[in-house]
């Protein structure tokens, strides 16, 4: 189990969305289970709060599954970096700008990077950067 790591939005809507999920996102979903501490960027609530709000617009998802699956994150262990906003336009940016990232996947990066943690990521840009800044990844796509 990994104890501590970097959680990418990404990397929990294999939870909730069904047809995305593999085994390594039932493993990561396992270890938070078992007290797993994931770090998340300031933006994080905002990011899965944008996606969830897309998919409920397009019928993948209901008000009803909305609330449910936030509860459900709410009982993992999972903290929010306080010097996500003091870093966005210093090393945020310039490894947004070095590995062609969003300035939103570059403070995962940024996280993962500063507290020596893993990546959990499906995204495939920012599992790219990671291998070049020699970040672990503790999920992948399978």
């Amino acid at each position: 189990m990994t104890r501590a790591l970097v959680l990418d939005c990404s990397a929990v809507l294999p939870w909730i969305f069904h047809d995305e999920k593999s085994a390594a996102t039932d493993r990561l979903l396992d270890d938070l289970t078992a007290g797993a501490q994931a770090w998340v960027p300031a933006l994080w609530h905002l990011e899965l709060g944008n996606v969830l709000l897309g998919a409920q617009r397009r019928g993948r998802i209901d008000q009803a599954g909305v609330e449910a699956f936030l509860a459900q994150l709410g009982v993992y262990g999972i903290a929010v970096d306080a010097e996500t906003i003091g870093r966005a336009w210093g090393k945020t940016l310039d490894l947004a700008v070095q590995h062609k990232l969003s300035t939103y996947d570059a403070a995962y990066l940024e996280l993962a990077l500063r507290r020596h943690l893993p990546l959990a990521t499906l995204d495939t840009d920012l599992i790219r950067a990671a291998r070049a800044t020699g970040t672990a990844l503790c999920l992948q796509k399978s």
